[in-house]
């Protein structure tokens, strides 16, 4: 089976990014392979609602999560659209298969205590640039709630003083602007400067930076994130998106509005906004229950 038409499809006129284009070519070359493997078929107009039930149920049974199951059953059916549209099919055989019931799970995010620590980490020497950038991007990440991809693909450029406020650029290309206080304004200029006494022959056209002048990457800003919030919480999920989660949170909870929360987020809907309204109805509950004396009464 091509898939690259497909692929090429999603970079180029949905505008996905390379990373989940990568993920939907991983997903269709699965899917290629238990068609192959259990009922030797090789091209699209063979595959059945059948077959494609089968293969539901074959990565349930292997153990594969509701939320991997979910993407990967999305992916095919995207492809199959697409082969639709391409005059390549007649009929969409994943349209409506039933996906496995996802689980309620709440999004993982510090306290507000807890998030405090973020700027109470050791200072390290002033002209210690690795351990200014790390900490920077730590507090970037709860003070403006970009995810991983927006933060690796900020430029200098991005950053505007004069009022404050930091160009992203988010799924689908799309462009928006998060607003940062004077402070990170003067932590943002500190680190320019750090960097570019560090590296006198830097050429990159990206505002973070590896310790060797390279444009940093998912795993290397992961990595750090990680290091950091293991020094400052016990909770097991410790990645950029808990920062995320955090920066929405303690936005909800001290009076911002879902729709501004969403404009901030870059959601596409409000309805992935309102998951944080969830959240802070689970922690009224989880209050009321300790501090009502009735609360605990059949």
């Amino acid at each position: 089976m091509h898939f690259q038409p497909f692929l090429t499809y999603l970079t180029s006129e949905k505008r996905y990014s390379a990373h989940t284009s990568e993920a939907y070519r991983s997903d269709l070359g699965q899917f290629e392979a238990f068609l192959k493997r259990t009922f030797e078929v090789d091209e699209p107009h063979q595959v059945s609602r059948t077959m494609i039930r089968s293969w539901v149920a074959d990565l349930m049974s292997e153990g594969y999560k509701e939320t991997s199951v979910h993407r990967k059953l999305s992916a095919a059916n995207a492809w199959f659209r697409f082969l639709q549209r391409e005059g390549q099919l007649i009929a969409n055989p994943a349209r409506g298969i039933p996906k496995p019931k996802l689980p309620g799970r709440l999004p993982v995010f510090l306290e507000e205590a807890g998030a405090q620590h973020l700027y109470d980490l050791p200072k390290g020497e002033a002209e210690n640039f690795s351990d200014f950038r790390d900490q920077l991007i730590l507090q970037l990440f709860y003070e403006t709630g970009m995810r991983l991809s927006e933060l690796i693909g900020l430029r200098d450029r991005d950053i505007d003083r004069s009022i404050r406020q930091i160009r992203v650029t988010g799924k689908r290309n799309k462009t928006r602007f998060i607003p940062v206080s004077p402070d990170m304004i003067g932590k943002l200029d500190t680190y320019l400067r750090l960097r570019d006494a560090h590296f006198t022959d830097f050429k990159e056209d990206a505002f973070f930076v590896t310790d060797k002048a390279k444009k940093t990457t998912r795993s290397f800003v992961y990595t750090r994130v990680k290091r950091y919030l293991s020094a400052i919480t016990t909770q097991s999920k410790r990645s950029p998106h808990v920062l995320r989660h955090t920066f929405a949170t303690h936005m909800l909870n001290n009076g911002a509005e879902l729709n501004v929360i969403k404009e901030l987020l870059g959601h596409s809907s409000l309805a992935a906004t309102q998951v944080y309204t969830h959240l802070s109805v689970a922690k009224l509950k989880g209050i009321h229950g300790k501090a009502h004396p009735r609360s605990n009464e059949v």
